[in-house]
């Protein structure tokens, strides 16, 4: 198989680097990565300027490269430019320093890169570790794992046809495995409005997560019991149920 891996944390991060390291076992793994930490950025892509394009060693047997473009970018022009002349088979994204759980993936840059995986037509998954301080022992037990799902879905990757896995690791010991629903992840945002010295107003935008009740079946509700959630996640926004609806409301003419 042909792997290729992103992230939003940058070239740098060192979840990057234990993922491309144990898929280099199984596989023939390539690197595009951000040349630094993209997080929060969603799924945008640039289009007003350059993307700059730098060789990177980040492991042994693993051909890397950063870019100064956004996770969305670094998918697209590795598959599209830097690796043309190559056959992606799959796509990794991670492993993200912090939980991409619930509502959180439309912000995510981690999830944003497996979305363009997706867009691009190949299998694609999302990896994260639920925790701001992951050690580089829960770097290499989700770096593992991943090897050991990979392994298990080779063969049957059309399975994830018009989806995504979006797989967020607990810390600590890990009960199993559940396939999950998303969750809902609500904040109660901070918006500190101050002033620069020159008379510039800005803000620093914050929020703390409120501890809400989750479904058991849902992806916060897995991690938060030590299990290891991996959720189908697709692109489709339409809301099917509200089509006769609308249509019954004469906004059709």
């Amino acid at each position: 198989m042909n792997i290729l891996i992103s992230n939003d944390d940058g070239i740098n991060a060192e979840g990057i680097k234990i993922l491309a390291e144990e898929i280099s076992k199984i596989a023939n793994t390539y690197v595009v990565a951000p040349d630094s930490p993209r997080s929060a950025s969603g799924h945008a892509i640039t289009l007003h300027k350059p993307i700059l394009i730098n060789d990177e060693f980040i492991a042994e047997n693993v051909e890397a490269y950063s870019t100064s473009g956004t996770p969305a970018d670094c998918v697209k022009v590795g598959i599209e430019s830097i690796l043309k002349d190559i056959e992606i088979d799959l796509v990794l994204s991670g492993i993200n320093n912090g939980p991409n759980l619930g509502t959180d993936v439309i912000y995510s840059g981690t999830v944003a890169a497996a979305i363009e995986g997706l867009v691009e037509g190949k299998p694609s998954i999302a990896l994260s570790c639920d925790s701001s301080k992951v050690s580089s022992g829960e770097y290499r037990e989700a770096a593992k794992y991943t090897a050991k799902l990979i392994q298990k879905l080779e063969g049957n990757l059309d399975k994830l046809n018009g989806n995504i896995l979006n797989v967020n690791f607990p810390t600590g010991e890990k009960k199993g495995v559940r396939i999950t629903k998303l969750g809902r992840r609500v904040y109660n945002n901070v918006m500190d409005d101050r002033q620069s010295i020159r008379g510039q107003r800005y803000v620093w935008m914050g929020g703390d997560l409120e501890d809400i009740k989750q479904d058991k079946d849902s992806d916060i509700f897995a991690v938060e019991n030590g299990y290891i959630s991996i959720t189908p996640v697709h692109i489709n926004m339409t809301e099917t149920n509200r089509i006769e609806e609308l249509k019954e409301l004469g906004l059709e003419e």
